[in-house]
C-alpha cells in the first residue's frame, strides 16, 4: 500500500515496515537509488542535489531508512531489524516502483548495503557508487573524527535545540575541517530533519545497536561497474579507505573530492554530479 503525502513524499509498505520515499524526474529515465548511512534520513542527499541529477535525465529515488525520518521507528535501543534487512528494503523499493534495475549510490555505513545488493542481486544493479565508505580491511588508518571538548554525546531527545546542536556539531566534526562546511545551511537541514523524525532517540542510537549480519560479502565479487567517491579531508574514514574500496572491486575507479570530508558539500556538486551522470550513462537501467 502507498500513501501519498502532501509534500510529494510517499509512505510505502515493504517487508512489514513503512518506508518514506521521494522521487525526482521522469520515471522512464535510468533510475538512481540513493541509500544513506547511519542515522541519516534521505534529506542528507539534499533536494537540490537530487534535482540537479534528475535534470541530467535520471529518475532519482531517495528514502528514509528504518529509524530515520518518517519511516518505521523502533523503541530506542531495541532495533527490530538486522543490517541485511536494509538491503532487502532497498530491493523492495525497486519492486514497489516496478524498477527492474537501478544505479545504486551508497554512502558511509550503507556501503555494506550496496555490497550485499551488488553480490546477492546483481541483476538489479546497473552500477554501484560508494561514497565515503570502507572495506573494513585490517591495516587501514583509524578514524581521526573527534567532537570538540565538552560536547554532550547524549543530548536529551526531548530538547530539540540540544539535539540540533549535537547533530550540527557532529556534522562539522565529520567535515574534517573542510573549507566547504556551511554551518548555517547544515543547521537549517538538521532542524528540518529533526522536526520530521518519528523518534529522534531511536534515530541517534538504533543503527549502531543492530546486528551487522550479511556484511562479510567479498567486494571482489561485485560485477557491476563501480565508482568510488571519497573526500580527502574525511576524518571518519580517511582517504586510504577509499583507495581500498577501489582496489578491492574489479575495474572500479576512484574520484577524490578535494576539500571534502565525510560528506558531499554543495560547492563540489559541480564535480560529483557530472561524474555520477557519466558513470550511469550506460543506457536505460
Amino acid at each position: 500500500m502507498t500513501k501519498h503525502l502532501s509534500n510529494g513524499e510517499q509512505l510505502i509498505d515493504i517487508n512489514d515496515v513503512e518506508l518514506c520515499i521521494e522521487t525526482f524526474g521522469d520515471r522512464t529515465d535510468p533510475a538512481i537509488l540513493f541509500i544513506d548511512g547511519a542515522t541519516a534520513s534521505m534529506l542528507w542527499f539534499e533536494t537540490e542535489l537530487c534535482e540537479q541529477i534528475a535534470r541530467g535525465n535520471r529518475f532519482v529515488i531517495r528514502y528514509d531508512n528504518r529509524d530515520t525520518g518518517r519511516s518505521t521507528s523502533y523503541p530506542p535501543g531495541q532495533p527490530g531489524y538486522r543490517y541485511s534487512d536494509f538491503a532487502a528494503d532497498a530491493v523492495g523499493i525497486l519492486d514497489a516502483l516496478n524498477i527492474e534495475r537501478a544505479h545504486v549510490v551508497c554512502r558511509s555505513m550503507s556501503g555494506g548495503v550496496g555490497l550485499m545488493i551488488g553480490v546477492d542481486h546483481p541483476e538489479r544493479v546497473a552500477s554501484l557508487t560508494f561514497v565515503s565508505t570502507s572495506t573494513g580491511a585490517e591495516g587501514l588508518p583509524p578514524s581521526t573524527y573527534e567532537l570538540p571538548p565538552g560536547t554532550s554525546v547524549d543530548p536529551d531527545p526531548a530538547d530539540s535545540v540540544a539535539v540540533v546542536d549535537f547533530i550540527v556539531t557532529s556534522a562539522q566534526a565529520g567535515s574534517g575541517g573542510s573549507p566547504y562546511f556551511d554551518e548555517k545551511t547544515t543547521r537549517a537541514l538538521v532542524e528540518q530533519d529533526v522536526a520530521r523524525t518519528r523518534d529522534i532517540a531511536a534515530t541517534l542510537g538504533n543503527h549502531y545497536a543492530m546486528s551487522f549480519d550479511g556484511s562479510s560479502r567479498d567486494f571482489a565479487d561485485i560485477t557491476a561497474p563501480t565508482l568510488v567517491v571519497h573526500g580527502d579531508h574525511d576524518p571518519v574514514l580517511p582517504l586510504p579507505h577509499g583507495f581500498a574500496v577501489r582496489d578491492a572491486i574489479p575495474g572500479a575507479t576512484l574520484l577524490v573530492l578535494e576539500g571534502a570530508g565525510h560528506d558531499l558539500p554543495a560547492p563540489l556538486w559541480g564535480v560529483f554530479v557530472p561524474a555520477l551522470l557519466a558513470h550511469t550513462d550506460g543506457g536505460r537501467a
